[in-house]
C-alpha cells in the first residue's frame, strides 16, 4: 500500500512540474528517465501513457520468457512485457526487487494496449540534461534512437516506443 501511495505521489510532483515549467514558458522535460537491468533508458513522455506499480500478474502459457502475461490495469486488461527480457538483457529479479518496480503503459495512440516493466523510475529529463549525444550503432534495433550522456558519464539510451510496439519481435509474444 505504502508503495502505491509513493507512486501516486511521484506522479502527481511530476504533473505539478510539467504544469508548473508549462506555465513559466521553461522547456519541458521530454522523456522519462528509467532503469532496467542496470542500462538507463529514455522513454518519450508522448508515447508513454500512466505509471502502476507491480501488481499481480496473470501469467499466459505459451509465450515468449519476456512476456510476463497480463494486469488489470484501471479495468483493462494489458499485455506486460520485461523491457530488460526483451531487449536480450533480463536480469532474475526477487518477489521484492519485482514489489519495487513500475509498470508504464504503453500511450493507446500506439494502438498497442501493453505495458513495459521497468525496474526503477529516475525522474523526468530534457536535452537540456545531457552534454553529449551519439548515434546508434548500425546494428542496434531499430526503435533504438539517440544515445545521450549525462555529466556524469552515464549513457541514456532513447527508445522510440511507437517503433518499438510495431516492431516484429514485440508483436510476436508466442513461444
Amino acid at each position: 500500500m505504502a508503495n502505491r501511495e509513493a507512486l501516486k505521489e511521484l506522479q502527481t510532483r511530476l504533473a505539478a512540474r510539467l504544469q508548473a515549467a508549462r506555465g513559466e514558458g521553461v522547456s519541458v522535460s521530454s522523456w522519462l528517465a528509467v532503469e532496467c537491468a542496470g542500462r538507463h533508458f529514455l522513454l518519450p513522455l508522448g508515447q508513454s501513457s500512466e505509471i502502476f506499480p507491480w501488481s499481480g500478474v496473470q501469467s499466459v502459457p505459451y509465450t515468449q520468457p519476456w512476456f510476463l502475461g497480463v494486469a488489470n490495469l484501471r479495468g483493462m486488461l494489458t499485455g506486460v512485457v520485461d523491457l530488460g527480457g526483451l531487449l536480450g538483457i533480463a536480469q532474475p529479479r526477487s518477489e521484492q526487487a519485482l514489489l519495487e518496480s513500475s509498470l508504464l503503459a504503453l500511450n493507446s495512440a500506439l494502438e498497442v494496449n501493453a505495458a513495459l516493466l521497468v525496474d526503477r523510475l529516475s525522474g523526468l529529463r530534457g536535452v537540456e540534461a545531457f552534454v553529449d549525444s551519439e548515434s546508434p550503432d548500425h546494428e542496434a534495433p531499430s526503435y533504438f534512437s539517440t544515445i545521450y550522456v549525462d555529466a556524469q558519464g552515464t549513457r541514456w539510451q532513447e527508445l522510440n516506443l511507437q517503433a518499438l510496439s510495431q516492431h516484429p519481435v514485440f508483436l510476436s509474444i508466442s513461444a
